[in-house]
C-alpha cells in the first residue's frame, strides 16, 4: 500500500541509536524524560542490543529502559548474546528480533501499537545479510511483513540493522513511499545523510550509538588496539568518556505516514 497524502497532524518520533552497556543506559535513565518534553515527542524507539556491557541483553535491562520511556526496541545480531532473553523476548512483544530470522526463532519481528494518544504504529526490524550471517532476505521478508500489516496502521518505522552503506541505502529506496522510516543501525557511527526521499520515506544510513564516543565503537580504547595489533584474544569492556545521546527526530504526518522531516539530534553528557 503506497500513501496518501494530506497534510493533517503530526506525529514525532525519536529513534535512539544502538545502547552501549551501563554508560548508554546511564545517558537514558538521566536524560530521555527531558529530551521527551523538550522536544515534544510522541513515541521512542531505540536499538537495545548492546545495553548488557556491549554484548547483548538482558530482560532486567529491557525492563529499565522500558521504564525510562522507550516504548519499543529491537536488537540485532548481538540481541541473542544473553541466554536468558530468549524465553523473555518470547512474551515481550515490544522487544524485537529481526523479522528475517529463519522460522524457530523465539520472538516476533513487528510490534504494532497505540501512541498515548492513540495513533496507531508499526515497527519493523530486519537484518542485512553483506557482511552478516546469512539471514533471510530482508527485501522479501519486508514485502510480506508489510503486506500484513492493517490499512489503518500508517506510521511505520523500520530499524534495519546491517553493516555496507551500499545495503542500506538500497534499501532505503526499496521501501520508499512504503514506510515512515528507514533508520540504520549496527556500525555505531553515525552518518550525515539524513533525508526525506521522494515518496516520503525518511532515511538515514546510521543513527550512530548512545554512551561512550571516547572509545572504538564503545569499546576501550586500548583494548580494541592491543586487538588490532596482536590479534589475540581480549576482554572488551564499555569504555566511559564523551557520553553522548545520538538519535534522529522524525515529524510524520500521522494521518498518511509520511515523514515531513528528518534531523540528527546529539545529547553531548558533561
Amino acid at each position: 500500500m503506497d500513501f496518501l497524502w494530506f497534510n493533517q497532524g503530526s506525529m514525532r518520533i525519536l529513534f535512539v541509536g544502538d545502547i552501549f552497556g551501563r554508560p548508554g543506559r546511564r545517558v537514558l535513565a538521566d536524560h530521555l524524560q527531558d529530551v521527551v518534553a523538550g522536544k515534544q515527542i510522541d513515541l521512542v524507539i531505540a536499538n537495545a542490543e548492546n545495553a548488557a556491557a556491549g554484548f547483548g541483553i538482558t530482560p532486567r535491562l529491557a525492563e529499565d529502559l522500558f521504564r525510562y520511556g522507550i516504548e519499543v526496541m529491537t536488537t540485532g545480531n548481538h540481541g541473542w548474546d544473553k541466554k536468558e532473553i530468549y524465553a523473555y523476548i518470547a512474551g515481550q512483544p515490544r522487544l524485537l528480533r529481526a523479522a528475517n530470522y529463519p522460522p524457530g526463532a523465539p520472538g516476533r519481528g513487528v510490534y504494532c501499537g497505540q501512541t498515548r494518544a492513540g495513533i496507531p504504529f508499526a515497527v519493523l526490524h530486519l537484518v542485512g545479510r553483506v557482511f552478516m550471517a546469512p539471514l533471510d532476505c530482508p527485501f522479501r521478508t519486508a514485502e510480506a511483513e508489510l503486506a500484513r500489516l492493517p490499512e489503518e496502521c500508517r506510521i511505520r518505522i523500520l530499524d534495519f540493522h546491517a553493516e555496507a552503506t551500499s545495503e542500506k541505502q538500497a534499501f532505503g529506496w526499496f521501501l520508499d513511499g512504503k514506510v515512515t522510516a528507514v533508520i540504520g543501525t549496527h556500525t555505531h557511527v553515525p552518518t550525515a545523510d539524513e533525508r526525506v526521499l521522494p515518496g516520503g520515506t525518511a532515511f538515514i544510513t546510521d543513527v550512530g550509538m548512545t554512551g561512550p564516543y571516547e572509545s572504538v565503537i564503545g569499546v576501550e580504547r586500548e583494548t580494541a588496539l592491543r586487538k588490532f595489533l596482536s590479534q589475540m584474544p581480549e576482554r572488551f569492556e564499555p569504555a566511559r568518556g564523551d557520553l553522548r545521546l545520538c538519535a534522529v527526530i522524525i515529524d510524520a504526518d500521522e494521518q498518511t505516514g509520511r515523514a515531513r522531516s528528518i534531523e540528527r539530534y546529539t545529547l553531548a553528557i558533561a
